[in-house]
């Protein structure tokens, strides 16, 4: 089954970000403010780049008062899984144990994360007992 809309582009994940952690609609000010100070970025990027994002269906524009705000349309978790699924099927053939194993291997992951993995398939593998 297909995304119900494009996988963001790392600019525009970077907006969802910015939006996300408010959690309530932004004018472009806002947004560019918040993006600004980690990386010198241009009010009319931001401005096109939301736009581009409005007809994406990534954000919705709401154009009632005079400065337009724009909210997420998706929340987190749903456009991470989107993203991790499309991962999942270009870089390792649709394999999640391939993935898993790729996440495991890399020595970034410290031994708590590896103790969370752990008890996360333990708890998947009851619940799939229960299905």
């Amino acid at each position: 089954m297909a995304a119900p809309f494009p996988n963001p582009t790392v600019g525009e994940l970077a907006i969802l970000r910015v939006m996300w952690s408010r959690q309530e609609p932004m004018t472009v000010r806002q947004v560019h403010s918040e993006l600004s100070r980690g990386k010198d970025t241009a009010y009319t990027t931001v401005l096109k780049m939301l736009t581009i994002m409005a007809g994406k269906g990534l954000v919705r524009r709401d154009a009632s008062e005079r400065s337009h705000t724009y909210r997420v349309a998706h929340a987190e978790p749903v456009v991470q899984a989107s993203l991790l699924k499309d991962l999942v099927r270009r870089a390792f053939s649709g394999s999640a144990l391939t993935l898993v194993q790729r996440a495991i291997d890399d020595e970034i992951t410290s031994a708590d994360d590896l103790q969370t993995i752990a008890r996360l398939i333990a708890q998947a593998k009851a619940n799939r007992k229960k299905g």
